[in-house]
């Protein structure tokens, strides 16, 4: 997947690697990927939570090493 941003969250923990994604969706178009890379282990089901909630769409979500990469797309 090739994303339109790319924010890095490495070492914050929740709500910050939230908060920080809805800021760099708000600057995306309709339909943009955002990919966001977390550390914190609660980010999985924050932004499962999140994507529930905000109608943005949760494309995918992967382990890579300690970090994991969740991939948004703006409503």
């Amino acid at each position: 997947m090739q994303a339109d941003k790319e924010l890095d969250t490495s070492g914050l923990n929740c709500p910050l690697p939230i908060l920080k994604a809805k800021k760099a969706l708000a600057e995306l178009n309709s339909g943009q990927l955002l990919k966001v890379i977390a550390t914190d282990p609660s980010s999985s089901r924050d932004f499962q939570a999140f994507a529930r909630q905000t109608g943005h769409e949760l494309v995918a979500q992967e382990s890579q090493g300690d970090k994991l990469v969740h991939w948004l797309r703006r409503r």
